[in-house]
């Protein structure tokens, strides 16, 4: 990863140590540098006494060393998740700007500080006390994941069409088989597509095995040779864009929507991880037990996971028709 010249070094070095140690891909060491250079930057703003208001592009962090992080204080970091409820600007452009960013938000940027507390305490020793060692995560609204009916995923591969057909629709089906996320979809190679699986790279770099049906199997078998005929950038990858390169994240977004408003289908409410989430509800309607499809989808928490048991379960239905009251005839209302 390429570090801003305003990174100092002692954050540098956790960047580095959570890319090269832990493993963890690009994208999430960005989101680390962000979330800290934001809390840097509200806490150089607190002890000059400035407003709030203050742009905070303006405020540099190069000099933030670890003397400075040894005097940052639970409180100091309690005001920071205020500013973030309270005052932060979602949406400057805005002629109406709205005010404090949503509690997922703030719960990722408290752990990118748990996260650099921990190394500085734990993992290197820099320092003795950690400020956020207690602090609780935001309270989360915990809602049910969103997913396509199987009528739903069957008008979405329908409505694939256009001079990539092939390489979407396989896209689509490898979707609503395997659950994979869409990075580790475009991280897929030509060498890591077997008879009746694939190979993916998942999160901290993880390898794991997905089976695929007969039916992806022959979506894969009537792209690959279009693919054959392309020479890429990166000639291992198993999705090309038009531009000759691996297919890119966004790419895949916009081929996801794409076909999503093509088959009439809410491209607002349904994504490329929404076609993961039915993958999982359809295995789990279909009797696949649950730690199974944890070992499918990749995920380290069988908690997860469990989630997916809310939308389909047949015991619950089973329950309501036990229910006596479930069975009599009332009168209808005049």
């Amino acid at each position: 990863m390429q570090y801003n010249q305003d990174c100092p070094p002692i954050l540098r070095a956790f960047l580095s140590y959570h890319e090269t140690i832990k493993g963890q891909s690009p994208r999430t060491v960005a989101e680390y540098y962000l979330d800290l250079r934001m809390f840097f930057r509200f806490i150089k703003l607190m002890r000059a006494g400035a407003p709030i208001s203050t742009d905070f592009e303006t405020i540099s962090i190069r000099d933030v060393d670890l003397a400075f992080i040894r005097e940052i204080s639970t409180t100091d970091i309690f005001e920071f998740l205020s500013y973030l409820a309270s005052d932060r600007i979602v949406k400057p452009d805005q002629s109406a700007p709205s005010y404090g960013i949503a509690p997922s938000a703030r719960a990722r940027k408290l752990s990118a500080i748990k996260s650099f507390y921990k190394y500085l305490t734990v993992r290197t020793k820099q320092l003795e006390n950690n400020p956020v060692a207690d602090l609780e995560y935001p309270k989360l609204r915990k809602s049910l994941p969103k997913y396509l009916t199987i009528e739903q995923s069957a008008r979405l591969l329908q409505a694939v069409s256009g001079p990539n057909e092939k390489r979407d629709y396989a896209i689509l089906m490898l979707f609503l088989n395997c659950g994979i996320r869409r990075s580790e979809l475009c991280g897929l190679n030509l060498m890591d597509v077997y008879e009746d699986r694939i190979r993916v790279v998942g999160k901290g770099n993880k390898e794991r095995f997905v089976y695929f049906g007969a039916s992806c199997r022959r979506a894969i078998d009537a792209y690959l040779p279009q693919r054959n005929k392309k020479v890429l950038t990166d000639n291992r990858a198993l999705f090309a864009s038009r531009d000759g390169n691996r297919i890119s994240p966004s790419a895949v977004h916009r081929l996801v929507k794409k076909a999503l408003l093509a088959a009439g289908l809410d491209a607002d409410q349904f994504s490329a991880h929404k076609l993961r989430h039915t993958a999982a509800t359809m295995m789990l309607s279909g009797g696949v037990d649950v730690k199974t499809v944890q070992e499918v989808l990749g995920h380290e928490n069988l908690n997860t996971t469990q989630i997916y048991t809310h939308i389909e379960n047949t015991e619950l239905k089973i329950a309501a028709q036990a229910n006596p009251l479930s069975q009599l005839e009332f009168p209808k209302g005049e």
